[in-house]
């Protein structure tokens, strides 16, 4: 199991503390790490990040991205750093960077845009996040907080990353700037987009995509553009006036190049990962199916489903075991600190499993719910049901509830269901958006294809070669 983000960020607190010299304002300031110890960190959130979300399994559209974002970080103040640009695979609109120059766009980001400028101007916001040190700070500010949250964490290892009945683990993963250190972010990027040529004036295009992209996330784990980047109007504004002291030029969109990367990018929730029905969620590469309780918050990652109560006091969490039932029943049962009642072997709609109760020990007081081990043809998986002790009898009924709704599925609607996929169009002759969707039909509303195409009057003329999206 791997330490957690929180976890090294523990680990290097117990450094000395000291002072360091920003790279970007030139000022000295409090640092309770070193580089060394920010990149550490960064690899190991790294990790977390592209085995609980994922990484699109596109080398090329990795590969650009990383071209881009690293011709713009090796013209920053911190161009030594092992910069590392990918696309996760998440149809939220969003981009994160972690310490020491790990930075991440989503598919739902690249959906939204329209050119190589824009990402640039994304990609550059991003870098200047690491480059001001902006982590570095919050985390040196928060010591004693981050302290208290690791040590409410499960003691148990299989369980640990789910002690925190919250999810704080993944939102650990997003820090959320104060308005200065965005605007030190939006000046940096803008900085960095301009000394590689690229049109800036994009970057007012791309924030006004976003503050309207909420809709766009569905049933995803991660936070929005709008939950991790505040968008006051403010802001567009202030790049807006940047705007005006740049001198007139012919600078880089790279529309094609950008357009022609994305043409075949899954869009939105991709079923053949598993999705949701209400509070089912269908496996069609697995065929089974299995019913969350209802209400729970749910999260499909690459490596579990997880469902959330409303009151962030309950966890129900999916996800595959080594060895037979009874074999990854009888590794759970040995855990240090898990204390469990008899184990029952039982038949889940013909489908053996085993199943028994369960207590943990932690430091924020003792949970207990129910562990399940499927024995599916070829697969285990473990199903994980918990709350806190005193919480137990109010969701008993729900757990099992869930575990015993594990069915395999035949529905040929369910097992062909395909993803929705970005198709690039150059308009062979002007035409309106309506004409557009007219001739070009997308499986999409005009609203959500509008978004994504950045328009907005949809009966306004388009010239002849102009790049749209449409969504087959």
């Amino acid at each position: 199991m791997r330490r957690t983000w929180a976890g090294a960020v523990l680990g290097t607190m117990l450094f000395a503390a000291g002072c360091a010299t920003n790279p970007v304002t030139g000022r000295t300031e409090l640092a309770l790490i070193s580089e060394s110890q920010e990149i550490a960190m960064g690899q190991q959130a790294a990790e977390e990040v592209e085995a609980s979300i994922g990484v699109v399994d596109d080398a090329e559209l990795n590969a650009y991205v990383q071209r881009v974002g690293e011709t713009l970080a090796r013209a920053s103040e911190r161009p030594h750093l092992p910069w590392r640009f990918r696309v996760v695979d998440d149809p939220t609109p969003n981009a994160f960077a972690l310490p020491g120059g790990f930075i991440y766009v989503t598919r739902g980001m690249l959906s939204l845009m329209e050119n190589e400028a824009e990402l640039a101007g994304v990609l550059g916001h991003e870098i200047g996040h690491v480059t001001a040190r902006h982590s570095v700070q919050m985390i040196s500010r928060q010591q004693l907080a981050q302290i208290g949250l690791i040590a409410g964490m499960i003691l148990v290892p299989e369980i640990a990353r789910f002690g925190d009945l919250a999810g704080t683990g993944l939102q650990l993963l997003f820090l959320s700037y104060g308005r200065d250190a965005e605007r030190q972010a939006d000046d940096l990027g803008f900085k960095y987009s301009l000394q590689q040529n690229y049109d800036v004036r994009e970057m007012p295009d791309i924030f006004q995509s976003l503050a309207r992209s909420s809709e766009l996330a569905g049933q995803s784990p991660l936070p929005s553009w709008l939950s991790t980047h505040p968008l006051p109007q403010e802001r567009i504004e202030r790049i807006s006036a940047m705007l005006t002291e740049v001198t007139p030029a012919d600078r880089r969109l790279e529309t094609a190049a950008y357009m022609q990367r994305v043409d075949g990018l899954v869009y939105g929730q991709n079923p053949r990962q598993g999705f949701f029905q209400g509070s089912t969620f269908l496996h069609p590469e697995l065929r089974f199916r299995l019913d969350f309780p209802q209400g729970f918050q749910l999260a499909n990652l690459p490596s579990a489903v997880q469902a959330i109560s409303e009151r962030q006091d309950a966890v129900v969490q999916f996800t595959f075991a080594e060895g037979s039932a009874a074999q990854a029943a009888s590794a759970f049962r040995q855990q240090q600190g898990v204390r469990t009642g008899q184990a029952r072997s039982e038949r889940i709609n013909n489908i053996p499993a085993v199943i028994m109760p369960f207590e943990a020990q932690t430091e924020g007081g003792a949970l207990a719910g129910y562990a399940a081990y499927i024995e599916d043809g070829q697969r285990t998986y473990q199903l994980l049901a918990y709350s806190a002790a005193q919480n137990i009898r109010a969701y008993e009924n729900a757990f099992l509830a869930t575990i015993n709704s594990y069915q395999r599925v035949s529905d040929p609607a369910v097992l062909n269901r395909q993803p929705a996929k970005i198709s690039a169009v150059r308009l062979p002759s002007a035409m309106t958006f309506n004409e557009f969707m007219r001739r070009y039909p997308s499986s999409i509303d005009a609203q959500e294809l509008a978004l994504i195409n950045q328009i907005t009057n949809l009966s306004a003329q388009i010239p002849a070669g102009t790049w749209l999206k449409r969504v087959q």
